[in-house]
């Protein structure tokens, strides 16, 4: 069998050093409770006293607090199908806090085919905070589309890059279930025909990824 050299962009991918950062979100406090109203006494006369309350604090409800175990989230079935020759129990991507974001890849060159494919996790403080950051990427990206049934809102985008003359094609999808985010990338290329693997091939692999991914999540809510 012939080898053939990886280019620049994906050599480095078979060997990533990733460093993922995750923000931290501050909940809001609601309003002071208004003071009670004065009341006249029984005697006549009128008393101007106040009856201050404490001050009342409104917490957004959270319906995951953790990210799960990316490296669980996908079936060996899926992962095989997906990236074949990948171990199936995958890499975790180091998190500066893997409370609230964490990665796991799995990538695989068999023959002549590359597969590469990441699955994150991301929690936020509210649900509005996750819609906020899920509707920022949607302005990020152009072309794709919507994605139904995935999560309460998802889109996904697939996209041809070219470098030494050899095609990449990536496919991303983006998720959002209540104040969590789910995001895959996959993506693939034949190094013999310098072609890449059909839209339809990457998006599919991408979506299927992400629906047990969410699943995965979900499982974890409560």
């Amino acid at each position: 069998m012939r080898s053939f050299p990886l280019p620049i962009a994906l050599t480095a991918r078979l060997s990533p050093v990733v460093v993922l950062a995750a923000a931290g979100w501050a909940l809001s406090s609601g309003p002071l409770a208004a003071p009670e109203t004065s009341e006249d006494k029984p005697t006549g006369r009128t008393a101007s006293q106040q009856s201050p309350t404490a001050p009342s604090e409104t917490q957004a409800v959270k319906t995951y607090t953790a990210a799960p175990e990316p490296c669980a989230a996908l079936s060996a079935k899926t992962v095989k199908s997906l990236v074949p020759g990948a171990k199936t129990a995958g890499k975790e991507i180091p998190s500066t806090d893997s409370d609230l974001r964490r990665t796991c890849s799995w990538n695989a060159l068999k023959g002549y085919d590359y597969r590469w494919l990441d699955v994150s996790f991301e929690v936020l403080a509210s649900d509005e905070a996750a819609e906020k950051s899920y509707d920022g990427r949607l302005a990020e990206k152009s072309g794709g589309g919507a994605v139904p049934g995935v999560g309460d809102a998802a889109y996904s985008v697939v996209n041809l890059t070219t470098e030494d003359k050899q095609d990449t094609r990536e496919g991303v999808v983006v998720a959002r279930a209540a104040n969590a985010l789910v995001i895959v990338t996959y993506n693939g290329s034949d190094f013999e025909s310098k072609k890449a693997p059909s839209t339809e091939e990457i998006n599919k692999g991408a979506i299927k990824a992400a629906k047990e991914a969410v699943a995965a999540l979900q499982k974890t809510q409560g």
